[in-house]
């Protein structure tokens, strides 16, 4: 595959989905309704989708059995808590396109899906995984003129974290109060995404200047976690990515640059070829031509009493053959001229076609460079407000007044 100037990204990401919004979103993943508002997906392909792990029944049904079997919990859990989560893989499509399409797609997801399985902390607790292949990819589709279709893999899971329940003082035993009575899998969205100290290449947390670790969050984490499993796995020409790219849009055009350009190269390969063909039959032209010379010398001599003459048996087989070949020859060559005229005319409107292209393709890609740095400066600079927000409250003990997710040292517990 040619590299799409290191645009071949894996990105995943994250959504917490409360108990009544996860019947919505089984009705898209799984397929179950009579329309959709999105008009690039093409119902005939849905028989294409691939289920990685096949719900057993309902999602919210599934929940109900897993937490009756103990498998989950939900104790301490608020009634407006987000029960579901659900990682959403992707990579941009003419990655797959230029990989073969569906069946690499089927392949790459397979081991997306084992990530997930990582990410989600053991399969059990995944409810469905399935790529759909089912979305046509608009912008791509209609640049190369063809179907081209969108893959990508929807998991949807239940978040948990392992927690210790203690005994308290009101067990009978003094000796076992403090100690861990029970190991249960807590349903929490707000755990399972906290963010984690982020580490320096010695495997130590990385401190502020108030002594306080650095916290990576946990977007980030994720993100790395999918992309290092990927290329772990064998897919070393894609990039980690990276949140609010305008990748897609990018990797479209220079495919179709790359196509382009590639066409290009066919058709000037051919009139190499033509061409080559065009001085073989001139070469012969010119040995005809020295066949010529020799029919000029010829001598008819008159007939008496007629007006026809003769010649020799060998002057008139060389002229016979000599007509014929000329008659042959003056139709190919008149042939070939003209395919030669019309791929010259054609090379030079692909020429101006991917000059066009190219140029497009630099205005995008610099006014994506405008909008990361732009990112960049208006994070930074975000990052020192609220280091100078959060100075002041700590300065003066203004926490009480905040709710308490703004906390710099407490969780809410969901």
């Amino acid at each position: 595959m040619a590299r799409n100037d290191g645009v071949d990204r894996t990105t995943v990401r994250n959504v917490n989905l409360s108990e009544t919004k996860i019947s919505n979103t089984q009705r898209h993943n799984e397929r179950e309704k009579d329309s959709y508002r999105n008009e690039d997906i093409v119902p005939e392909r849905t028989a294409y989708n691939v289920h990685y792990k096949t719900p057993t029944g309902s999602y919210s049904e599934m929940f109900a059995q897993m937490e009756a079997s103990k498998i989950i919990s939900t104790r301490g859990l608020k009634e407006d808590a987000d029960h579901y989560g659900e990682l959403i893989f992707d990579v941009n499509s003419a990655y797959f396109h230029n990989h073969g399409g569906y069946e690499f797609a089927k392949k790459f997801y397979e081991d997306a899906y084992k990530a997930a399985i990582e990410i989600v902390g053991g399969e059990q607790y995944i409810l469905s995984a399935v790529m759909h292949a089912d979305e046509r990819n608009r912008a791509m589709s209609e640049a190369l003129g063809k179907d081209v279709f969108h893959y990508h893999l929807h998991v949807v899971y239940i978040p948990v974290v392992e927690k210790q329940v203690l005994w308290t003082k009101r067990c009978k035993d003094p000796a076992l109060v403090g100690t861990v009575r029970e190991t249960i899998m807590q349903v929490s969205s707000s755990k399972k995404w906290l963010s984690k100290p982020a580490m320096d290449e010695a495997g130590s947390p990385i401190l502020q200047k108030n002594g306080k670790p650095v916290l990576k969050k946990s977007y980030s984490q994720l993100q790395d976690d999918f992309f290092n499993h990927m290329r772990a796995a064998g897919y070393d020409d894609v990039d980690r990515g990276e949140r609010g790219s305008t990748e897609e849009h990018l990797t479209v055009m220079q495919f179709k640059v790359e196509q382009e350009q590639a066409r290009l190269e066919e058709l000037q390969a051919q009139e190499i070829r033509e061409t080559a063909s065009f001085e073989r039959k001139k070469a012969r032209i010119e040995k005809q031509e020295t066949n010529l010379e020799r029919i000029e010398q010829i001598e008819a001599k008159p007939i008496p009493l007629t007006s026809k003459v003769a010649v020799e048996k060998t002057d008139y087989d060389l002229l016979k053959s000599t007509a014929n070949k000329y008659v042959v020859q003056e139709k190919k060559e008149s042939k070939l001229q003209k395919a030669l005229d019309k791929a010259k005319k054609m090379i030079a409107d692909l020429t101006a076609e991917l000059k066009a292209l190219k140029e497009e393709l630099t205005q995008h890609k610099s006014l994506h460079a405008k909008l990361n740095d732009t990112l960049v400066q208006e994070n930074e600079q975000l990052k020192s407000e609220l280091r100078q927000y959060k100075s002041v409250i700590e300065r003066h003990n203004l926490w009480n007044f905040f709710g308490r997710h703004d906390r710099p040292r407490e969780q809410s517990h969901r």
